[in-house]
């Protein structure tokens, strides 16, 4: 984390030397560099660094100026997180009706089989619809990270269907350890483009509703796609 503090009263060497000494006494602080000329110290730290307690252990030669503004870039990072939650909204919130349904369904002679396979069902029938009201949007954003979309153009633009079909199976119980296998496969593939992405931190917009909804590509994609594996996993080999 980087913060950058605007300090008058820098007048030598000797106060460049003093001041970077006393903010590397701050606990927290990883290191700093201190421009006289700019009348700059840029302080690197974990977490945020406390105002206060600079302001009470640099002498009281040195005045601070961007008093306001500093830690901004802490700021930003903190609102760029509230607007990534804010933007994963749509997606909890479906999750959470598919999870309620697939529950409600099954409540009275429960069995976690049929609500497990219910859950999957209505996974696919309802992501696969955002998908289809833009099906050459969806094709482009999936290209974008899915290995074998990138491969074969065909493939984002009939994922949607396949999707439908997976559904259906899941809901009629029809050929049910081949869609289960099918999952793991297609989402298999998918779980390893949107890893890679993740880790050379792309900003890319995620394809799992469609075009329809702007979702930025998180975590949160990661965990949808490993949860219907497991699932998937889980009762194929029960």
């Amino acid at each position: 984390m980087k913060s950058i503090l605007q300090i008058s009263g820098m007048t030598c060497e000797g106060c460049k030397s003093s001041v970077e000494a006393k903010l590397r006494s701050v606990d927290g602080v990883d290191n700093v560099q201190v421009d006289l000329t700019k009348g700059e110290a840029v302080i690197h730290s974990k977490n945020p660094v406390s105002l206060s307690l600079i302001k009470e252990i640099l002498p009281p030669k040195y005045t601070l100026i961007n008093e306001d503004n500093f830690n901004l870039d802490t700021q930003v990072d903190k609102l760029k997180k509230e607007s990534k939650i804010k933007q994963l909204k749509p997606l909890f919130i479906i999750l959470s009706y598919i999870l309620i349904t697939s529950v409600l369904l099954n409540y009275k002679n429960w069995n976690s089989t049929n609500a497990m396979l219910d859950f999957m069902g209505l996974f696919y029938i309802i992501f696969s619809f955002f998908k289809i009201l833009d099906i050459k949007g969806f094709s482009i954003s999936f290209r974008m990270y899915d290995p074998l979309a990138k491969q074969v153009t065909v493939y984002g633009s009939i994922y949607p269907f396949i999707e439908v079909l997976l559904g259906i199976m899941f809901l009629t119980r029809f050929e049910v350890k081949t869609a289960l296998i099918l999952t793991i496969i297609f989402l298999g593939i998918t779980t390893i483009g949107v890893t890679q992405t993740l880790i050379n931190n792309k900003s890319i917009k995620c394809a799992c509703l469609g075009t329809t909804l702007n979702l930025p590509m998180t975590e949160a994609t990661l965990i949808e796609n490993a949860l219907m594996i497991i699932m998937a996993t889980i009762l194929i080999s029960s």
